[in-house]
């Protein structure tokens, strides 16, 4: 089997915020056990619990940076530079998040003992419903201005359908990243994989897709590559390794997903990247 299967730009570490909260030493192991972990890239979240300065500092490993863009540019160029002179090699701009609520969460609170409710989050919003506003400026505009910030390639993140998929290549995107926030935005939203395919097709070579969403084995890898997806990001998995063992825990979990999956290979009688296509899969059912 060719050695081409754990190369470092098959698989990555997707954003996810706040991972001190898991582990003292939050997105610096996390950084590092990717990097350990045949040179996976970690693409580190905007609202990341230590500086990007350090983050960029702890392992020799490629990484990204996602941007939530402000409605300020002054701040999206501050972001970005800082970014930047930490060493990332690409933007991914998520654009799945403008309000910025989670439905189940509101519904939970509703149903929730009056005395165990928690407060509203504070917002500043200017609709009569209180939904939170601050990014709902989000158009396609702003991909030109954070153009002009960027040295490196500028990804979206957050495309699910085959229009969105043409726009990102008519308003002059590197790459299409098809994610539904790990499926915690907005319940009966479709999962990533139904949606691969039309996406897949829409782009039809023109850029690299990136897949995340409910990868948890190597199968799941395999079946995203087998649908046209050019890489696959991993949120909760490295989560997991993260939380239980710091960077170790991270890089075994990781290697624990490239074994799987060159395993899963080896089943499905496909000995190279190039040999894996859509007629491993089935998705049109009777």
């Amino acid at each position: 089997w060719s050695s081409d299967v754990c190369s470092s730009d098959l698989i990555l570490v997707s954003p996810t915020a706040n991972q001190v909260a898991i582990h003292p030493e939050g997105e610096v192991a996390m950084r590092q056990g990717a990097t350990a972990a045949s040179n996976t890239p970690m693409i580190v979240s905007n609202v990341a619990s230590l500086p990007i300065e350090k983050i960029g500092a702890a392992a020799t490993g490629p990484f990204w940076f996602q941007l939530y863009p402000k409605e300020d540019p002054d701040i999206n160029k501050e972001t970005l530079e800082r970014a930047q002179a930490a060493g990332c090699r690409a933007i991914v701009v998520t654009i799945d998040q403008q309000a910025s609520a989670y439905e189940r969460e509101q519904h939970d609170r509703n149903l929730a003992p009056i005395t165990t409710r928690r407060a509203p989050r504070p917002t500043t919003a200017r609709t009569p419903y209180r939904i939170r506003d601050f990014r709902l400026f989000y158009d396609w505009k702003l991909f030109a201005d954070i153009r002009k910030l960027s040295k490196v390639p500028i990804i979206a993140k957050g495309i699910l359908t085959a229009e969105d998929a043409k726009l990102c290549l008519e308003n002059g995107l590197d790459g299409v990243y098809v994610s539904n926030h790990g499926g915690r935005s907005i319940d009966y939203g479709p999962a990533t994989l139904e949606v691969l395919p039309e996406i897949v097709d829409a782009v039809a070579g023109r850029c690299p897709v990136l897949f995340d969403s409910g990868i948890r084995r190597g199968t799941d890898i395999l079946k995203a590559l087998a649908l046209g997806a050019s890489a696959v990001c991993l949120g909760r998995v490295p989560r997991w390794g993260l939380g239980a063992y710091g960077a170790p825990g991270v890089q075994r979990i990781l290697e624990i997903m490239q074994a799987e999956f060159v395993q899963a290979m080896v089943d499905a009688g496909r000995p190279t990247l190039a040999s894996i296509n859509k007629s491993l899969v089935r998705t049109d059912f009777p």
